[in-house]
């Protein structure tokens, strides 16, 4: 059977069980079985199958993703966002438009300490848009920054989909944490930029100022919540603990943090918050699993090969190959989310990337960044999503006032892409 039979019997089941109805990670499991028995007996593809889910999930480095998400679930849980709302208005209130960009810096910082875009999008906006509404502020105008900031969690540490990219690319799991710093703050700022010319041109109001005192009080006040990426990266660069045990410590600070210093979340709350973080830790291990049975097939069948070599036979040009790689992520980000997306698409563009010289780390934070841009975009943006109902926006009018932020996110995404140093540099600092 030929690679392009292959490739339309893979990806043809995959969207039609998509289209279906079918769970993601059911679907790539049912695909890849087919799609296998083209060139397997269906017991010899069965079996293994699920010898590749069993392996595709004992990994130590893995160990980090369930910490991080009952990391992030308590931070959600623990009213962490009227303080990194406080100590946001302190730092850019008195900006043009220092409302909005209190909204943008406070997603950073929660998103930064939740890992979560989603969950910024509600716990910042939900606070931020009536204020900037009360204040005079365009509502549609709020909850597009609102929107549009809220990924910056998914590429700044700690964050679950590097170290599930790092898994699966086989690239340093440090170096793909530290990488996601600068291309994040960077996506915060292409966002306040757009802000501050729209809030210029609409002469809306800048927060009052606060004294000196009350400020360093607010500021303090949160120290404890930014303390925990402090702990995290200095911890991993310092060499006193891994990456993956790094996902331990966070938790454990986070639940003091909360419990103990905080107290806003009582004994009682536990077995709900372990819960939901079982939940969502099974939804991701079993979609790494499944993933493991596509990597497989397509690696059997020579799949990513073909696509590559299809791809260079378009043009030689790097630059316009990582343009086109570029394309296809922003599509399937559209549609697709971004755990599935990574561990579907990246086996299939990692050797192509790497043959004209480009690093893994480079590579990852690249796509997620594409993906994660996704997030804010439909059909399937669950960032869009819960920012317009936090607001109480259709989706459809949302699209006209969030047109200038995409494109200075895209501006933001191609220097990352093209220019290597923005991603790199961190790690290479930290060997």
């Amino acid at each position: 059977m030929g690679i392009l039979q292959i490739a339309l019997i893979l990806m043809g089941t995959f969207f039609l069980l998509l289209a279906l109805s079918v769970p993601v990670s059911i679907s790539i499991i049912i695909a890849s079985v087919v799609t296998g028995t083209s060139a397997l007996s269906l017991d010899l593809m069965t079996f293994v199958a699920c010898q590749k889910m069993v392996s595709g999930v004992d990994s130590f480095s893995l160990i980090a993703v369930p910490f991080f998400i009952l990391c992030g679930v308590l931070m959600n849980s623990g009213g962490i966002a009227q303080k990194l709302i406080n100590a946001a208005k302190v730092v850019v209130g008195r900006i043009p438009g220092g409302l909005a960009h209190t909204n943008i810096v406070g997603n950073t910082f929660f998103g930064m300490i939740s890992g979560s875009s989603v969950a910024a999008s509600v716990a910042i906006g939900g606070v931020m848009i009536p204020m900037e509404e009360q204040e005079g502020y365009d509502k549609k105008f709020a909850a597009a920054a609102n929107i549009a900031s809220a990924p910056t969690g998914l590429i700044i540490p700690p964050s679950g989909i590097l170290i599930i990219y790092a898994v699966l690319s086989g690239c340093s799991v440090v170096g793909m944490l530290m990488s996601g710093y600068i291309p994040g703050l960077l996506w915060m700022f292409a966002c306040m930029v757009v802000a501050f010319v729209i809030a210029k041109k609409n002469k809306y109001p800048t927060s009052k100022g606060i004294p000196l005192g009350e400020a360093v009080m607010v500021l303090l006040d949160a120290v404890p919540s930014m303390l925990l990426v402090v702990i995290i990266i200095g911890g991993v660069c310092s060499g006193i603990f891994t990456a993956t045990e790094s996902a331990a410590v966070a938790t454990a600070y986070t639940l003091f943090l909360s419990m103990v210093v905080y107290r806003t979340i009582k004994p009682s709350q536990l077995p709900g918050i372990l819960r939901d973080a079982c939940e969502t830790t099974a939804i991701i291990m079993f979609l790494i699993a499944a993933s493991a049975v596509m990597s497989f097939v397509m690696s059997f069948t020579g799949l990513p090969g073909a696509i590559g070599s299809a791809l260079m036979s378009l043009t030689s040009n790097k630059y316009i190959l990582l343009l086109i790689i570029n394309a296809v992520f922003l599509v399937v980000g559209t549609f697709m989310d971004i755990t599935p997306a990574v561990l579907i698409f990246a086996p299939i563009f990692l050797p192509v990337v790497q043959g004209f010289g480009m690093d893994p780390i480079h590579f990852g934070i690249m796509m997620i960044m594409n993906l994660g841009i996704g997030n804010i975009t439909p059909p399937v943006g669950s960032a869009l999503f819960s920012g317009c109902s936090v607001a109480g926006i259709d989706m459809e009018d949302m699209i006209k006032p969030i047109l200038p932020f995409y494109a200075a996110i895209f501006v933001a995404l191609l220097l990352v892409a093209y220019v290597p140093w923005f991603s790199m540099v961190i790690p290479n600092l930290v060997g």
